[in-house]
């Protein structure tokens, strides 16, 4: 390897980027597949991916004269438990969103790469889940690892706890071979999920999915999955512990990524107390902040019905008396629940 590619290599490590690997633009290898997932409703009500398909579909649709993708991994793995010593836990949240998001920190490392690609004479579009791209295609091309059984990107040495981002570009760089696909026999992913959201191996139904309901689903969460949450409350990461893989995994050293203790240290029940402001102020930078608060509470409210235990039905029947339905339902949900686990109260 040398000249352009060597460069462009090195300036990914330099920005702190465990992977980079080039792809071919040409359209996406699930195109057809993405298009009937659409059309069948699988993508909930993330609307967003239903508009100008043919654009996720080819990245010649949104770059003209697009000739390559630089394909990015960046790893966040922020180690197994999120709690401080001594800490009961009694929750979890997806492990990319311990900390803060992820989006504007990644996408302040695509802007200086673009700086850098221009002295090369290339025009370019970078994206961080931001623009209308199959990026797990385009990264499988690269060789920069491979798209699991649970539609999860799966790397050879970051196992599934890694941000993906690619720059679409003008330049004409030569493209990396594919690693192939090495899940084998393997189906943990979907033994684990507890909804059954992956279907079969490499199908997924976004509605079933606790990511999706936690995060996206703006309404109710259906009675048939609220068991099933457990003790989720943002986002879900069983699917992508059970991969084997993830042996090979080690801690990110961007502590960016690490748990935010004044996060950690609440009980469950805590977090029932917030009001918008002080929601607002705890999750600031996080993706947690996004779902605002009355869909955060609603997660706690069921989660809360899972687990809790008569210490929480205090906080409870203040959430019951909210005037956001979105809280007050699964509040009385859980009173209900922990009254039937605990039939002396």
């Amino acid at each position: 390897m040398s000249g352009p590619l060597q460069d462009i290599k090195r300036w990914a490590a330099d920005l702190g980027f465990d992977d980079c690997r080039i792809a071919k633009a040409r359209e996406a290898t699930h195109a057809a597949d993405f298009t009937q997932w659409i059309a069948d409703g699988k993508h909930g009500e993330m609307a967003w991916l239903e508009r100008t398909t043919e654009r996720r579909c080819d990245p010649r649709e949104v770059l003209p004269d697009c000739k390559s993708l630089i394909c990015l991994a960046l790893n966040y793995f922020p180690g197994h438990s999120p709690f401080p010593a001594g800490h009961d836990g009694g929750y979890s949240i997806a492990r990319y969103a311990w900390n803060d998001d992820y989006h504007e920190m990644i996408e302040r490392k695509l802007r200086d790469f673009d700086e850098k690609l221009q002295s090369l004479g290339g025009i370019q579009k970078p994206y961080v889940d931001t623009g209308p791209v199959l990026e797990r295609d385009f990264a499988t091309d690269a060789g920069l690892g491979w798209n699991g059984k649970s539609t999860v990107q799966i790397h050879r040495r970051l196992g599934t706890w890694f941000f993906l981002a690619e720059i679409l570009t003008t330049l004409d760089l030569t493209p990396d071979a594919p690693f192939g696909d090495h899940c084998g026999k393997c189906t943990r992913c979907i033994t684990a999920c507890p909804t059954q959201a992956i279907t079969a191996p490499h199908q997924m139904d976004a509605r079933r999915c606790i990511s999706y309901l936690t995060i996206e689903h703006k309404g109710p969460i259906p009675l048939e999955f609220r068991e099933a949450i457990g003790d989720r409350i943002y986002g879900c990461d069983d699917c992508l512990d059970a991969c084997p893989w993830n042996r090979f995994a080690v801690a990110s050293r961007d502590l960016t990524f690490h748990a935010r203790n004044s996060v950690f240290e609440n009980k469950l029940r805590d977090f029932l107390d917030l009001d918008d402001d002080a929601f607002r102020a705890l999750f600031a930078k996080s993706p947690i902040k996004r779902i605002k608060r009355p869909r955060f509470l609603r997660n706690v409210c069921i989660a809360l019905g899972n687990t809790g235990n008569p210490d929480d039905l205090a906080a409870l029947v203040r959430a019951e008396a909210d005037p956001d339905p979105l809280i007050s339902e699964p509040a009385n949900w859980a009173i209900r629940q922990i009254h039937s686990r605990h039939s002396d109260i």
